[in-house]
């Protein structure tokens, strides 16, 4: 493409005012078709290889990806976390995913990494479970079976340390898990690992299921109940129930899963998932707890918006401020609950309001909802709450109406002259939904507190009222480094 192929806005003029959005051919700009960022990576199948500790899980990962980069050692427990890598095979690419050693009834840390490997099954869509065949069946393997089952995961059982043809008959032992044929392979030396890998997709899906964030049409929404301990999230789940679906005690921690529950209201079926409360930082020993939280923040991943509640009665705290930072980070839509507004008398609601505009400017636009989960009170008000959340967060505004809101915004607002330059807005484009994300293309660099005003008039133009929304910026490379790049 050369020089006088690009539009004349933006190869001759500098001035916004005189850009017209509509003579440009987005798609056709090559210096825009070579952003990735326009073109998200696709979702890759998931494998997950849990075992025991000690029986061969990291070379086998090493050896089906083809390099070392899992850490291998022969002491039990090396790795900790789930630690992920892209394979290849047979033109297929596919995602493994590491886990430590599975000890279902440990303590602790060894708690802890027994949850990630649990995690891992949960996000997979093929497990491959290893077993030493030179040991044959423990307790251990057989109580990490009967999780495998209840996971409903494709399951490819690999005999590890199956090093010559003698130690095959080791191997068709473990028939008796009652999972499928145990396939013999040899991680260290590489035998078999080849039919390993044909087993393997065999297994996998044509394409990775994915949660489809609100694509599937008539599909019920996912709305997770979020808050830190004791804040009545089971409470609320047992209120729009109408029965007692979760358990509630007046002891902090009580819910440990996420609790999934189909629950009809305001003529449509929802999925609400009930979350373990989300504590001060956490650190790997303090067992149940850590593993709580990471069960919470898969859910999270899982939803598509997050019902927040605070105890109204309380000061804020700490934990509520992060909790809604992380959901605005994870890219969902919010719902800020303030629950038990029996329990708020007229002083402590003049407070509130002082404490929320202080500490939760980052979320000024999330719809709030003070309700009471123990009496009732304005639950009506919830579900069109949650309504307006997710339509934000699915909306899209037409590039046209967008850059002449840019057009008016810039005329009467420019960015202030910084260095004897003032940087302008060329274009501007609503690159994704679910979060909305805008990018800016500039004639330089947008100061944060700019950014911070366009996003705050995007808002006040076009809406997107429980919806997190992101403003990123292209800096347009000058003529002459195009041509460079050319």
């Amino acid at each position: 493409m050369t020089e006088s192929e690009y539009p004349s806005s933006f190869a001759e003029q500098e001035e916004f005012e005189t850009y017209d959005p509509d003579a440009v051919d987005f798609d056709s700009l090559e210096y825009l078709e070579e952003d990735e960022a326009f073109a998200p990576a696709p979702k890759l199948p998931v494998v997950a290889v849990v075992g025991r500790p000690n029986v061969g899980k990291s070379t086998l990962v090493n050896r089906i990806i083809g390099r070392r980069e899992a850490v291998v050692e022969d002491v039990p427990g090396v790795t900790r976390d789930r630690v992920s890598y892209i394979a290849s095979w047979n033109g297929r690419n596919f995602t493994v995913v590491d886990t430590g050693g599975w000890l279902p009834d440990s303590r602790g840390l060894a708690a802890a990494i027994a949850e990630q490997a649990q995690l891992a099954v949960e996000l997979a869509d093929v497990v491959l479970f290893v077993v030493d065949a030179t040991v044959g069946i423990t307790d251990v393997d057989e109580a990490v079976v009967e999780i495998l089952r209840r996971a409903k995961k494709p399951v490819v059982l690999a005999a590890n340390k199956v090093d010559d043809q003698k130690a095959e008959l080791e191997a068709a032992a473990l028939w008796g898990l009652g999972i499928g044929e145990p396939m013999p392979v040899s991680a260290l030396h590489g035998r078999t690992s080849g039919d390993l890998l044909d087993r393997i997709l065999e297994a996998m899906p044509e394409e990775a299921p994915r949660e489809t964030i609100g694509e599937a049409p008539g599909g019920p929404r996912r709305v997770a109940l979020m808050g830190r301990p004791n804040v009545g999230k089971s409470s609320l789940l047992n209120k729009l129930a109408g029965e007692k679906r979760a358990v509630v005690d007046s002891v902090a921690g009580t819910t440990r899963d996420p609790i999934d529950e189909m629950i009809e209201l305001g003529g449509k079926t929802w999925r609400f998932i009930d979350t373990a409360g989300i504590r001060k930082r956490h650190k790997e020993n303090q067992g149940a707890d850590f593993y709580a939280i990471l069960r919470t923040q898969s859910a999270l991943e899982r939803a598509e918006v997050a019902v927040i509640l605070v105890d109204a009665s309380d000061p804020l705290a700490e934990q509520d401020i992060r909790i809604v930072n992380n959901v605005i980070e994870a890219g969902r839509a919010v719902v800020l609950a303030y629950n038990k507004w029996d329990l708020v008398d007229e002083e402590r609601r003049f407070y509130l309001d002082r404490e929320i505009e202080r500490q939760l400017v980052l979320a000024r636009w999330a719809p709030r909802v003070n309700i009471s989960a123990k009496t009732g009170r304005h639950m009506e008000k919830l579900v069109p709450a949650i309504e307006t959340a997710l339509e934000s967060w699915g909306h899209r505004v037409p590039t046209g109406k967008l850059n002449q809101f840019f057009t008016d915004l810039v005329s009467s607002h420019p960015h202030p002259i910084r260095g004897g330059k003032q940087p302008r807005v060329l274009f501007a484009t609503q690159a994704a939904t679910r979060p909305p994300r805008f990018v800016l293309f500039t004639s330089g660099f947008l100061e944060p507190g700019y950014r911070r005003f366009i996003e705050r008039r995007i808002r006040e133009e076009f809406g997107f009222e429980g919806s997190p929304i992101s403003v990123t910026m292209k800096i347009r490379e000058k003529r002459k480094d195009r041509n460079k790049r050319r």
